[in-house]
């Protein structure tokens, strides 16, 4: 029998990745394609839809040339995308209007008045808080773009757009599948369907919302205009997919309630794993999005510049030494974190607020950075050492209300991924502080392994997911394990951050 073989895209927003495996788990070949970014004025951000195609069908002919494989093997492709933004298309299923990037601003009147007036019913419906995403665009391009908005048959996400251009599709049978309902700002997310109660309360026509499906529903399969794009054969099974997030964590195998997903990367993102629906309608910090996984949900929260800060600091102020060059990159985050190490934790009462370009979680835009309780006897030491700790005391901000919210549940592990995970030291203070043993994942990002997971299940090859997708977590070993004494200091620390936060958020509006 002949070897059988999957492929995984990830639609990024500045970057498109294809990558083909075995069913093993086996990576056969991964290429990366830049996407463009298009910023006609201030505040605009947009894509252009038919980029996420063709630069998957770059990468994926790419893939498959470079393996030698006979496409015939592929049993399935499947797609991720960024989640926040959104496109739409007319009947015949082309865009209808430029992809609004979740970097583009133009709703913020609408975030803010959906704050202002219905916050409570949507975070209570939808588990995320009105922010920049679905619900406000979609009132921005009613409002503002009416003639826009009639043309529009049906509003959708970068991964439906390219899978149901692959399988062509008509502008009707567009689709969104369930790890993308949280930012819709539309939908019942529990129930897994379209809110009435919001789309009548917000004016919005339910019929321009597209159908909701599984991420490994097959939606359609290749055809043969898209077969010669992609080098692929004509009738290969096309899955749904899901969002790069939902993605990512079905990669890193963050299958079971009680285990925590942390992405160190430029921005830095907490994840839980729940066996229940909840909805952060006290503290509207956490966002709550339905696992790939069926029964599960991942709460998250992020900093928008978590690992950013860090390079900000390296870049405007580290010094090596007396006349010491700089070492190559890698070594300059080692250098840097081992010069953190010679601060005792907590840094004699040093904090530092990474919130450089406002708060995302919960949302405060006027914040900036702040360093607070600093003194004559602090070092550079101190300063890149209170970094490192801000992002672990904002997750531990995160996970107090994950245990408000779920009280009775155990954290037992989190999994580390990204260009942060690298540093066992920084896996170590931030298991110090949560209490919870950090284990990092070979890699740096798992949304192409996600998804052709995703489309391993959607051909029939395997029906248990979760199996699957922890057998195959490439995990370092050992794991950094909280010590007691270091988390017991911690403790009254992250209480004081979290009021200093406060006293931040209300100085910052106020200013």
């Amino acid at each position: 029998m002949k070897q059988a073989y999957l492929i995984g895209v990830d639609l990024g927003t500045s970057s498109t990745k294809a990558a083909l495996y075995t069913t093993e788990g086996r990576l056969v070949a991964e290429v990366t394609l830049e996407v463009p970014l298009y910023y006609p004025r201030p505040g605009v951000v947009e894509q252009e839809n038919d980029d996420f195609y063709t630069t998957a069908a770059q990468t994926v002919k790419a893939c498959l040339q470079q393996s030698g494989i006979d496409p015939h093997q592929v049993a399935a492709i499947a797609f991720d995308s960024q989640m926040a933004g959104i496109g739409a298309v007319d009947e015949d299923y082309r865009p209808a209007i430029r992809f609004d990037s979740w970097l583009d601003m133009r709703c913020q009147p609408y975030i803010d008045y959906l704050n202002a007036h219905h916050a409570e019913q949507i975070t209570r419906l939808t588990g995320c808080p009105p922010t920049c995403d679905h619900g406000p665009k979609i009132l921005w391009w009613k409002e503002e773009q009416p003639e826009a908005y009639r043309r529009i048959v049906k509003f959708l996400t970068p991964s439906a757009y390219v899978a149901g251009k692959m399988a062509g599709l008509r502008g009707e049978e567009a689709f969104m599948d369930v790890t993308f309902l949280h930012f819709t700002g539309f939908s019942d997310a529990q129930r897994g369907v379209w809110s009435a109660e919001l789309c009548s309360l917000l004016g919005v026509d339910q019929n321009k919302l597209p159908r909701i499906v599984e991420p490994w529903q097959v939606i359609g399969e290749v055809k043969e205009q898209a077969a010669q794009d992609f080098g692929l054969v004509a009738g290969t099974p096309i899955a749904a997919g899901c969002g790069d997030t939902a993605a990512n964590a079905l990669g890193a195998g963050i299958t079971r309630a009680g285990m925590l997903f942390d992405v160190a990367g430029t921005a830095a993102v907490l994840a839980g794993c729940t066996d229940r629906f909840v909805a952060d309608t006290a503290h509207r910090a956490l966002l709550t999005m339905r696992s790939v996984i069926p029964g599960l949900w991942h709460p998250l929260a992020y900093i928008a510049g978590g690992g950013l800060a860090l390079r900000w600091y390296r870049d405007q102020f580290y010094n090596t030494g007396r006349g010491q060059p700089l070492p190559a990159e890698n070594d300059l985050y080692a250098a840097m974190i081992a010069e953190a190490l010679k601060a005792p934790p907590g840094c004699d009462g040093l904090f530092f607020s990474p919130h450089l370009g406002g708060r995302i979680c919960p949302a405060a835009p006027e914040m900036r950075g702040a360093w607070l309780g600093f003194s004559w006897g602090h070092t550079q030491a101190h300063f890149i050492r209170a970094i490192l700790e801000s992002v672990a005391y904002e997750y531990a901000y995160y996970l107090s209300i994950l245990r408000e919210l779920v009280p009775g549940l155990q954290w037992q592990e989190a999994r580390v991924a990204g260009g942060g995970a690298r540093s066992g030291h920084w896996n170590q203070i931030k298991a110090d502080v949560l209490g919870v043993p950090y284990r990092a994942l070979q890699g740096s990002e798992f949304g192409a392994w996600g998804s052709a997971l995703i489309a391993g299940k959607a051909a029939g090859l395997f029906t248990d997911l979760a199996a699957m997708a922890e057998k195959h977590a490439r995990l370092i070993e050992p794991a950094c394990l909280p010590d007691p004494e270091r988390h017991s200091l911690y403790i009254p620390l992250v209480e004081r951050y979290i009021h200093w936060q406060e006293r931040l958020d209300r100085g910052f509006r106020t200013s």
